[in-house]
């Protein structure tokens, strides 16, 4: 009953809802049916509420869900996959592609290697990395990125540094080019015979008037040094081309030297010879005068002293101008002393063969190989009235037998030489012409020396013996023994020193021999 009577209410209610919308004065008449609306009236405003926001809740979630989609497609329309490019682990910039990073790389890489085309160059990329990320309209500025990192990139040559003894000499391109720098620093020492010659000829021509000696063949040509080779990184502007290391290898710097006077030295030939001037010589050495040079003296040099000692053997040939026999006939014809020439002589010519070992150019050993002759020359036929004893013929024979000469005369390979210096198993000396001996003992510079006048204008000189087996006045025959070879004076080993002197002037003695 209770059930029936609340569904009673429920049905008065909806109808009081219908009609108290027309008119609120109606709504109030009754009291029964205005008690019964205010008692449900409270319970049913909620309920439209509720509905009415149930709905809107539904809108706007839909709504929510529709805006929702839209911006997740738009945020994934405009979201951008880039890259980021760090230095050393610190951001520089960004990029839009990685490709063009390596665009750069190789762009780069061109650009060195033309700027240094001599060198095999590197371009220094570790540290730089790149980064992938996504943002939404992320700011990405490609070109001012490549633009600071073009600015940042620096390249390296790889190349060799040649050295001696941890010493490092010059870096070059490769392993072939350092082999080629070696080989061109011997060749630079290798043409010097010639030239050598030409320099010997030209002091020399009016004595000798020979051709200038020029190499035949170069045995060898080594360096005496252990060069290394190792591989190194090097600044570009460092890397020698072939032209520039053989300059600085044969060159060398400027040192100190102490230089210990040879015989034949003179201090023309010694600046010469290292390249400097007389003044120089003087000026570090202001006790020294030309005149005054003896063998052994101690100079002070400052002289240009390349890393690399270049040891060449070679044979060398020279050809020397013989002078004519003069043979000398008596005759009762002419007066005592009086001479007469009935056949003119003609000269002759013959090649000198010579080994000659050098370091950096510089002869320091001297080998005669022997001789051989071109042209025989034609006597001289010479009318005397009277043999006069010790007159010698103008024709000189060797003073030793089985002669080997260690070092020989003239304006020789930077040395002035008035003689010839021999050597051999045989010590015994010998008179090469008739004459008369007009000096017999101790000279400076000579040690013993025996001096032959051979009454015709000639001179010989016997140096450096260690027994004199003549005295003064004495006369000799071609042939006739003088003394036993020695190593007396200013000398460097056991030798003879032997000279010729014609009207007290030296000449060639190789002119005369026979």
């Amino acid at each position: 009953m209770k059930g029936f009577k609340f569904m009673r209410r429920m049905g008065k209610l909806r109808n009081s809802e219908e009609t108290s919308a027309g008119s609120g004065a109606a709504g109030q008449q009754g009291n029964s049916t205005a008690s019964e609306t205010r008692v449900f009236q409270p319970e049913t405003k909620p309920r439209r509420l509720r509905r009415s926001w149930i709905v809107a809740t539904a809108g706007l979630v839909l709504l929510t869900t529709f805006l929702v989609g839209a911006e997740k497609k738009h945020v994934a329309a405009n979201t951008v996959t880039y890259y980021k490019v760090l230095v050393k682990g610190e951001e520089i910039g960004t990029l839009s592609q990685d490709s063009d990073l390596n665009k750069l790389f190789e762009a780069k890489r061109r650009e060195y290697q033309l700027k240094y085309p001599d060198s095999v160059m590197v371009l220094q990329t570790s540290g730089i990395t790149t980064e992938v990320a996504e943002a939404y309209k992320p700011e990405i500025d490609s070109e001012a990125t490549l633009d600071k990192l073009d600015g940042m990139l620096k390249a390296y040559a790889v190349g060799v540094e040649l050295t001696v003894d941890g010493k490092p000499l010059g870096i070059v391109k490769d392993q072939e080019t350092a082999a080629a720098v070696l080989e061109a620093v011997k060749a630079h020492y290798t043409p010097q015979a010639a030239a050598a010659g030409a320099k010997l000829m030209k002091t020399a021509a009016k004595t000798t008037a020979a051709a200038p000696a020029k190499a035949d063949q170069v045995e060898s040509a080594a360096i005496r040094e252990e060069v290394s080779i190792v591989p190194v990184k090097a600044d570009p502007n460092k890397v020698l081309s072939v032209e520039e290391a053989v300059k600085v290898l044969t060159e060398g710097k400027e040192e100190p030297l102490v230089y210990s006077v040879q015989e034949g030295d003179t201090v023309s030939a010694i600046a010469s010879r290292f390249q400097i001037t007389q003044a120089d010589i003087f000026r570090n050495n202001p006790a020294v005068k030309e005149l005054s040079l003896q063998i052994g003296d101690q100079l002070q040099l400052t002289v240009p002293q390349p890393d690399l000692t270049v040891v060449t053997v070679e044979q060398v040939t020279e050809q020397v101008v013989t002078e004519p026999e003069v043979i000398v006939r008596k005759s009762d014809q002419l007066a005592a002393g009086k001479r007469k020439v009935v056949r003119a002589g003609q000269t002759g010519l013959k090649t000198m063969q010579y080994r000659l070992t050098k370091e950096n150019g510089l002869v320091v050993k001297e080998e005669w190989l022997g001789q051989t002759v071109v042209k025989a020359s034609l006597p001289e036929v010479v009318y005397s009235g009277t043999k006069v004893v010790g007159e010698g013929t103008g024709m000189f024979a060797w003073p030793v037998t089985g002669a080997t000469i260690s070092s020989s005369y003239g304006e020789r390979w930077g040395r002035a030489h008035k003689g010839l210096d021999i050597v051999s198993g045989n010590r015994t000396i010998k008179a090469a012409d008739a004459g008369t001996v007009s000096f017999a003992g101790v000279q400076s510079g000579y040690g013993n020396v025996v001096i032959v006048n051979h009454n015709n204008g000639y001179v010989t000189y016997y140096g450096h013996l260690s027994r004199i087996s003549v005295s003064v006045g004495q006369k000799l025959g071609q042939g006739s023994q003088i003394g036993i070879m020695g190593n007396t004076g200013r000398s460097t080993g056991t030798h003879l020193h032997f000279e010729i002197r014609k009207n007290g002037t030296a000449v060639n003695p190789m002119k005369y021999l026979k």
